[in-house]
């Protein structure tokens, strides 16, 4: 079983940054991609960033520029430091883990965002 814990949600003002964190435990083998997805009330679940494990990244079109991604293979840690935070950034950010082998997929509890003034 593969666990992830996610920190670093709240509430910040326009302009603000935030740092998510995400540490994954269990049989994640060697071989994973891990992500940030963001879920607003009322929408679907997107996408945010995207990182795999040779350290290629993908980013949302609304956060390039912005948020950046990052992990620690050695720590089995996902970050995602969030800058120029703007309202639409408010969602329930989602920590996701991909295992290659066996396939799998694996989701955090959700961490709140809310960028407000």
């Amino acid at each position: 079983q593969v666990q992830l814990v996610e920190s670093g949600g709240g509430s910040v003002q326009p302009g603000g940054s935030l740092r998510l964190s995400c540490a994954a435990s269990g049989s994640i083998g060697s071989i994973y991609t891990m992500a940030w997805y963001r879920q607003a009330p009322g929408k679907q679940r997107e996408l945010v960033a995207l990182i795999t494990s040779s350290g290629s990244t993908n980013y949302a079109d609304s956060v390039k520029g912005r948020f950046t991604i990052s992990r620690d293979n050695a720590k089995n840690t996902v970050s995602l430091q969030m800058n120029s935070l703007k309202p639409d950034d408010t969602a329930v950010y989602y920590c996701y883990l991909r295992r290659e082998v066996p396939g799998a997929t694996y989701w955090g509890q959700g961490t709140q965002v809310t960028v407000a003034s």
